[in-house]
Formats: structure tokens, C-alpha cells, sequence
């Protein structure tokens, strides 16, 4: 069995000195591809020098939209000259964050057009973090219109009926953890019901573990435990969606 983590940060200061540890263990599970994602300049080197080192991780950078406020120039220069790394498979996590608001609105929302426009002009897929902004996320993904590569919904957490419109735009839609808690009944419900060749697994690590991990640090082998919620859930077994979006996240990512 492959099972493929799409979205994790191995490359933040919990992990340091312990990514050998975390991956060995990730092996047993069965997590056999790796997506770390990079935010800001200390996680985007760390997550492209893992890259290197290591034949199972690629990466995903951008700028995170609680850095949004950073944004120039000199950032843009500095994530084009990142983006151009072989190991790169998308852009992200960009997006909205209305929980932490470390910058305007106007200010995340031009920040996140931008980086959309570049992952266009870049033939990359894009990565989208949104938390308390849904509605307003789907509205700039619909404006701005999604490239041939598509995009993703990461650590998605709204409806059946929110996930089939980012869908419609071109958009995958990626679980975490979140899916196996048990009063995350709306999550549960678009995981059991959209279309299987649409959704995609992740961690999140070390944020959000999954049910039997919940309260504890997450590690992307953790991404078992969401491939099983996920059977459990449409009647599948886990080889089954272990498989299926295996293969989703090689071919967002052009890896096919």
C-alpha cells in the first residue's frame, strides 16, 4: 500500500534533528511520498534542502497569508527564484486567514490574487489555506479562474455543497485529521460523497492528529488514519482510497 501525505511541515523547529525518526515511521504506515510545505523563508529552505536529501519528499512554497503583510518585491524575486527548484511540485499555502488577521483583508486578498496569477504563469497548481474566510476564498478562486493544473483545498473544512463548488472551479479537495473527529459531521459527509477521483489525504503535521492521536503531536504517518476514516466512511477498503489518492496527488502534482 502507498499512501501519499500531501500537505505536512516536517520542516519546522518541532522536528529538527528527528525527520529520519519521522519518516522510518511513515514508511511502516505506508506513507510512501511526502509533500512538505514551505511558508516563509526559514520553512521554504528547510523544506528544499529535505527535498534534496531525501527521494520520497517534494515541496510546496509560497506565502502564507498570515505573512501576507511581508509581501513585496524582494519576496516575490525570492519565490520565483525557489519556484524554479526541480523538486517543487505546487504553490502554497496561500490564501485567507480571518482568525489570526495579522494583515487587512484588502492586504491578504491582493497577496493571495498575486501568487494565483504567478502559479498560473509558473504552470503550477496552487494550495489554498483558508480559515473563518470560505466564502470569500471561493469568490477570489472564481475571479481570478484556475489554471490547467488545477488546486487544492487544503485541510478542507466546509460542506458537501462548498467542496462541489471549489470543485467546479478545478479544485481538489484535501482532508486532514480533522475528517476522523466526531462532531465534524459536514467534513465527514463531503469526504463519503465527492467524487473519489477529486479528494486528496494529508496531515497537516504537526498540527491537527487524527482519532486515536487526537490532543498529541501529528506526524505525516499519520495519514494512515485519514485513509482509513475515509474507507470507513464510503465502504471502501483501504487499499482502495489509499490507491485512488495516491494517484489524485501524482497527478495534481505532474508527477504521472
Amino acid at each position: 500500500m502507498k499512501i501519499f501525505d500531501t500537505h505536512t511541515h516536517l520542516n519546522v523547529e518541532e522536528f529538527a534533528g528527528r525527520e529520519a525518526e519521522e519518516l522510518q515511521l511513515a514508511t511502516e504506515m505506508g506513507v510512501s511520498k511526502i509533500n512538505i510545505v514551505g511558508f516563509d523563508r526559514p520553512t521554504i529552505e528547510r523544506a528544499l534542502e529535505l527535498a534534496d536529501n531525501y527521494e520520497q519528499i517534494y515541496a510546496t512554497i509560497g506565502w502564507h497569508p498570515t505573512e501576507a503583510g511581508t509581501y513585496d518585491e524582494a519576496v516575490e524575486a525570492y519565490l520565483l527564484d525557489k519556484l524554479d527548484h526541480p523538486k517543487v511540485v505546487a504553490l502554497g499555502e496561500i490564501g485567507l486567514d480571518y482568525h489570526w488577521m495579522t494583515a487587512p483583508k484588502e492586504v491578504q486578498e491582493r497577496v493571495f490574487r498575486r501568487q494565483i496569477q504567478l502559479s498560473k504563469e509558473l504552470d503550477l497548481p496552487f494550495v489554498v489555506h483558508t480559515r473563518d474566510a470560505l466564502e470569500d476564498t471561493y469568490e477570489i478562486i472564481k475571479s481570478e479562474g484556475v489554471g490547467p493544473r488545477g488546486g487544492i483545498m487544503h485541510s478542507y473544512s466546509g460542506s458537501l455543497e462548498m467542496a462541489e463548488r471549489f470543485i467546479e472551479l478545478g479544485m481538489m479537495i484535501s482532508f486532514s485529521g480533522v475528517v476522523t473527529f466526531k462532531k465534524a459531521m459536514d467534513i465527514q459527509e463531503a469526504a463519503q460523497n465527492l467524487p473519489l477521483d477529486k479528494i486528496l489525504v494529508e496531515t497537516d503535521a504537526p498540527y491537527l492528529a487524527p482519532v486515536p492521536k487526537r490532543g498529541r503531536e501529528n506526524k505525516t504517518a499519520y495519514t494512515r488514519y485519514v485513509v482509513e476514516k475515509i474507507a470507513e466512511l464510503r465502504g471502501l477498503t483501504v487499499e482502495e482510497v489509499a490507491q485512488a489518492t495516491y494517484e489524485n496527488a501524482k497527478k495534481v502534482f505532474g508527477l504521472d
